[in-house]
C-alpha cells in the first residue's frame, strides 16, 4: 500500500535486470543495445504523456530534471519570479531556492490545513514578473490533485512559463501535456510507473527547448556524443540537450518494463478502479474513527489517501509492517497508495490493521 513511495518488484521488471546483467556477462560490453534501450524507455515515457520522443530528456532524478531546467533559465531581467507551490516535494522546491543567487525571488502558493490550494491563490500572485510558475501534479503527502490546466492559462495569460512535478500521478491517470499545456513535466520511475529508481524523465516543449541552453548538462545532451569533442558545445535537438552524461542504462531496462504494464493496463482503467479504492479508504477510514489529510474527493486526488496518525507516524508504519502490510510515513500522517492490482480487502485490511495499529498504544502527538 506504498505506491507513493516505492513500486513492488514485478516479473517484468525482475526479468529485465536479468536481460541487461546477461547482456553484460556474455557480451562484456554492447552499448549499441544498451543504447536502443535507452531509447525505448525515452519512446515508452513520450507515448505515455502524448509527447515527441525528442522532447523527453532521459535524467537521473527529478532533482536532476529540474536543476537542468532552471540551469537554462535567467533570472536577471524583470522578470524573476519563481511562484512555487507549498505542496512541491522539498527537491524541486529546494532547486528553485538554489537559484536565488542568480537572481530568482521565490514565493509560494500556501497550503490549506487540511492540505489543498485553492486555484484562485495562484491568480493572486502570477504576474508579468513571473518568470516560471511550479507545481506538483499532486502533493505527495495527501495525494491532492491542483487544477494544472487553470494554472496553465493564468501563467501564459502573464507569460510566464509553467513547470509541473507529475511523479506522483504519472501511471494512474491518463496524462497528456498538449491538452494540460504544460510547457515543462518531470517524472521518475519508482512510484505509480511500477519500476525503480535512478531515472527520471524531463519533458520540455519543443519550442522552448529549442531556445534554452542549460548549464547543467553532459556529452549526452550534444548532437553527436560519440564524436567525443571535449571543445565543442552544441546542443541536441529538443529537450535531448537536457540528457547529462553517461546514461542510467540497468535503470532503463526496469523503467521500460515498468512502464509497458501501466501501457498494457491502461492509465484509463487505473484511474477508473483506484477511485475506487480512494472511494473506499476515505468512507472506511471514517467507519473507522480515522482522521483524513486531505479531498475526501476521489477525483482530486492521486490513488494516495493519508491519516493523521500524531508526531511519530514512523513508528505506526513500523507497527503495520510487522503485520505485514506496507504503508508510508510522512510527518504526522500514514499515506495509503494502492495500485491498479490493489483490491477492495487489500484496501479494508490496511485500515483494519492502521486502526488496530493506533488502539494497541499510545503514538507520540
Amino acid at each position: 500500500m506504498n505506491n507513493c513511495s516505492q513500486a513492488p518488484l514485478t516479473d517484468a521488471t525482475q526479468a529485465a535486470v536479468d536481460a541487461y546483467l546477461g547482456s553484460w556477462a556474455r557480451d562484456g560490453m554492447d552499448w549499441d543495445a544498451w543504447m536502443a534501450e535507452v531509447e525505448r524507455a525515452r519512446q515508452s515515457f513520450a507515448g505515455l504523456i502524448n509527447a515527441e520522443v525528442d522532447e523527453v530528456a532521459v535524467t537521473s532524478s527529478v532533482s536532476h530534471a529540474a536543476s537542468a531546467l532552471a540551469s537554462a533559465l535567467s533570472f536577471d531581467g524583470s522578470r524573476r519570479r519563481v511562484v512555487a507551490s507549498a505542496a512541491e516535494f522539498p527537491t524541486v522546491g529546494h532547486v528553485w531556492l538554489a537559484q536565488e543567487s542568480r537572481g530568482a525571488e521565490v514565493g509560494w502558493v500556501p497550503l490549506s490545513d487540511r492540505g489543498t490550494i485553492d486555484t484562485s491563490d495562484y491568480a493572486t500572485r502570477i504576474d508579468e514578473r513571473t518568470r516560471v510558475v511550479s507545481t506538483c501534479h499532486a502533493y505527495f503527502v495527501n495525494g491532492f490533485k491542483h487544477d494544472i490546466t487553470a494554472i496553465a492559462r493564468m501563467t501564459h495569460a502573464h507569460g510566464a512559463l509553467l513547470f509541473v512535478d507529475a511523479y506522483q500521478t504519472l501511471g494512474t491517470e491518463p496524462i497528456d501535456v498538449k491538452a494540460l499545456d504544460v510547457d515543462a513535466l518531470a517524472g521518475g520511475t519508482l512510484k505509480y510507473l511500477m519500476a525503480s529508481a535512478g531515472i527520471a524523465f524531463l519533458y520540455v516543449r519543443r519550442a522552448l527547448a529549442e531556445q534554452l541552453r542549460p548549464t547543467v548538462t553532459g556529452w549526452f545532451g550534444r548532437t553527436h556524443p560519440f564524436a567525443f569533442d571535449a571543445a565543442a558545445l552544441d546542443w541536441a535537438p529538443g529537450a535531448r540537450r537536457f540528457d547529462s552524461g553517461t546514461p542510467p542504462i540497468i535503470n532503463a531496462y526496469i523503467a521500460r518494463a515498468g512502464l509497458e504494464i501501466i501501457h498494457e493496463v491502461g492509465p484509463a482503467n487505473i484511474a477508473s478502479w483506484t477511485r475506487v479504492l480512494s472511494d473506499r479508504l476515505v468512507a472506511g477510514g471514517k467507519d473507522r474513527g480515522l482522521t483524513l489529510y486531505g479531498t475526501p474527493n476521489a477525483a482530486d486526488k492521486s490513488p494516495t489517501t493519508a491519516f493523521w496518525v500524531g508526531n511519530d507516524s514512523d513508528t505506526v508504519e513500523r507497527r503495520m509492517r510487522a503485520r505485514n502490510v506496507i504503508p508510508s510515513a510522512r510527518g504526522s500522517v500514514i499515506r495509503l497508495s494502492p495500485h491498479f492490482y490493489s483490491t477492495i480487502e487489500d484496501v479494508d485490511r490496511a485500515l483494519d490493521t492502521l486502526a488496530a495499529v493506533l488502539h494497541d498504544g499510545p503514538v507520540s502527538g
